[in-house]
């Protein structure tokens, strides 16, 4: 598919869109998951593990196939964009927005609230706004300057997050007991449905990271490869960590809903472990903002370019470093914003459902690409899903699968909110029309 025209530059390759994915994805949930999996699976929880790790790989199959075909700024937004026009580009450019702002103003209360637990300091409501004003506009900053640079940051944290955790599983191993991974009962196949929904969310995030496909080398090649390492890293340390977690503690795991791993750590080194892991959290944290932060404004950026949203400028490009600097404004001061204010429980509502219907706009968009026959699609020699239609169409049913999951309040919460922007869309388009 043609690329529209861009003004940003091409810096990023494999490597660098994998670390940026595989820091979105492994965020604050992978310090907690393995006592909430645990509560609902025991020692079976690795069924968990793989029957999501199946789920997440369908969609982004679906990712990676159009993904290597419509290769501009903005990722999900872009790729539903391009199959199905403005009116439902608005749509997702406003989900996905709201799902990520709302999600990192979360992430950013958390790192505070966990300093304030190691230090009162924290604790203060002033030193908590002071403490956003910096993180959002030092991350802001740094990428601002150049996407090189937030690309670097992004593969030093990946490192700093990672290498940790890779410790932890290398000596906790030594004091695993066989006996705490045998399996005392065979979960049915709703008992893993039902826990993989947790998790489904803690494997999200690469949609985020692939904002910045408009300054990807190769994309047609790239997006596809980052997309495989990424889901198999994650996917594989899950599934250490929550073996040796189990290994570890045994029945007792579920028990430690707060901070699993911190406890797995104060097993192994006493209680300088269990606050290496606390330390280890604030670091993974601060690494998924890092990357929502070079993702996101991207997304912001193209869709401002297209016309779709009316914040035409959020599409201006900084002449000395190519990056959408106003664009990265806007994202971290709304991020400032909601995390100073706090209580945005309603859209934490709309955060999870906006994702899965992303998901399912992604998916559907695969299936009509596939049916337009397009030469410029077929000379970019792009990704394809073998199997034909099989992939994306048992992504829709997993998806939908999830959706069916909502309770009536967040169904009802989401439909008004699409409704209010349907609204919102067609009676901007009425007035630009009449000018």
């Amino acid at each position: 598919m043609n690329e529209k025209e861009e003004e940003l530059k091409r810096n990023i390759g494999t490597w660098g869109l994998s670390a940026n994915l595989i820091n979105i994805m492994i965020g604050a949930g992978i310090f907690v998951l393995p006592a909430i999996v645990a509560a609902g699976l025991g020692s079976a929880s690795i069924l968990a593990y793989l029957f999501c790790g199946l789920l997440i790989s369908l969609v982004m199959l679906c990712f990676a196939e159009i993904g290597s075909k419509i290769t501009d700024t903005g990722g999900a937004y872009a790729y539903i964009e391009g199959a199905f026009g403005k009116y439902f580009g608005f749509i997702a450019a406003v989900l996905f927005l709201v799902a990520t702002i709302s999600a990192d103003a979360a992430v950013a209360n958390t790192i505070i609230d966990i300093l304030g637990s190691i230090n009162p300091f924290f604790k203060g409501s002033i030193i908590k706004v002071f403490f956003f004003l910096l993180l959002f506009s030092g991350l802001g900053y740094i990428n601002i300057i150049g996407v090189k640079e937030g690309i670097r940051l992004v593969k030093l944290i990946t490192i700093a997050k990672i290498a940790p955790l890779l410790v932890l599983i290398c000596l906790a191993w030594t004091k695993v007991d066989l006996v705490n991974l045998a399996w005392e009962f065979t979960p049915t196949v709703m008992d893993v449905g039902e826990v993989s929904l947790i998790l489904f969310f803690a494997f999200q995030g690469a949609e985020s990271g692939l904002s910045v496909s408009g300054e990807v080398r190769n994309p047609n090649k790239t997006i596809p490869r980052a997309i495989l390492i990424s889901i198999l890293v994650v996917l594989l340390l899950y599934i250490l960590i929550q073996t040796v977690a189990q290994g570890v503690l045994g029945e007792t795991l579920a028990e430690f809903k707060e901070n699993p791993l911190g406890e797995v750590a104060s097993n192994i080194f006493g209680p300088i472990g269990f606050t290496l892991i606390t330390i280890g959290a604030v670091v993974s944290m601060f690494g998924n903002l890092s990357s929502e932060i070079l993702s996101m404004p991207r997304m912001l950026y193209r869709a401002a370019k297209d016309n779709v949203i009316p914040v035409n400028l959020a599409s201006r490009v900084h002449k000395k470093y190519a990056t959408p600097y106003l664009a990265i404004i806007m994202y971290v001061g709304l991020c400032f914003l909601f995390a100073s204010l706090g209580g945005f429980k309603q859209l934490a509502i709309l955060s999870s459902a906006s994702i899965l219907l992303i998901y399912l706009g992604v998916a559907i968009a695969v299936i009509k690409l596939r049916s337009k026959k397009e030469a410029s699609v077929k000379n970019l020699k792009s990704f394809k899903i073998p199997g034909g239609l099989l992939v994306p169409i048992a992504a829709i049913v997993v998806i939908l699968f999830f959706l069916s999951n909502l309770s009536r309040n967040e169904l009802i919460s989401i439909v008004t909110f699409i409704v209010f922007l349907s609204v919102f869309y067609f009676f901007m388009k009425k007035i630009n029309n009449n000018r």
